[in-house]
């Protein structure tokens, strides 16, 4: 996956889903590690940003910012 094809809030497919069987999560912290929420059982792993960027497989939905 590219570089900076996700941001804060989006919400992305892993290759292998959460032990609680969903696969869907929230990018809810971003910097050096990123932070993802699982959107099925709410738990959250903060994992380094080269191996988010290797398990990372596709963002599901984009967050837009609010345009004012």
């Amino acid at each position: 996956m590219a570089d900076k094809d996700f941001g804060l809030n989006d919400i992305v497919e892993m290759k292998k889903p959460h032990p609680c069987g969903v696969n869907r999560w929230k990018i809810i912290r971003m910097g050096m590690d990123i932070r993802i929420k699982c959107e099925g059982c709410s738990h959250s792993v903060m994992i380094p940003r080269k191996e988010f960027e290797r398990k990372v497989k596709k963002v599901l939905v984009k967050h837009e910012e609010p345009t004012s």
